[in-house]
This record gives C-alpha cells, structure tokens and sequence, in this order.
C-alpha cells in the first residue's frame, strides 16, 4: 500500500512539473504565408503576435482580422498538440483524462 502512495505521489509531481513546463514553453502558430505569427504557451495563452506591416491594408482591416484568428488559432491547436504529448501519457496513468485540458 505505502509503495502504491509513493507511486501515486510521484506521478502528481511528474504532472506538476509537467504542467509548469508547458505553461513556460512558447509555441507559435501562424497565417498568411507567415504575414501574422501569434505565440502562445503550452497551455495556451497569448503571449505574443507579430504583423507583418505587408499585412495592413487600412481599406480590408476582415483580411486582417482573419489572419490574426486563425494565427492565434493554428498557435493554440499546435500547443493543444504539445499537452496531448506530454501530459497524456501521465494522465492515462492517473486513470483518465484531465479536467480543463480537452482529452
């Protein structure tokens, strides 16, 4: 039984220390040819976004507006990837999925 508790106990560090590297990793996603990078963390928040000046055009601001969406969302989808790497194996080891990380 103690061996069990230490083995349940080191894998809630190991997915703490997990966590806390994902939330400290970059990650970029990007549009238009490259016309519009955002970065995000491992677990998802918004951290940067970069606009190529070739990407503003003040009479098509939608055009923009797209490419800055689906920028943030190719960064967040490749970091959604990134969790689904490092923590699924150590949820599946806790018996299931994680609350709030989507798997």
């Amino acid at each position: 039984m103690q061996q069990l508790l230490q083995q349940a106990q080191k894998m809630q560090q190991d997915l703490a220390q997990a966590q806390q590297e994902l939330a400290e990793t970059p990650v970029e996603g990007s549009a238009g040819g490259g016309l519009v990078k955002a970065v995000v963390t491992g677990t998802g928040e918004l951290t940067g976004l970069e606009i190529d000046p070739r990407a503003v055009d003040p009479e098509d601001t939608e055009t923009l507006a797209d490419l800055v969406l689906a920028a943030v969302r190719d960064a967040v989808a490749s970091a959604q990837q990134l969790q689904q790497t490092r923590l699924g194996p150590l949820a599946q080891g806790l018996g299931g999925s994680l609350p709030g990380l989507g798997f």
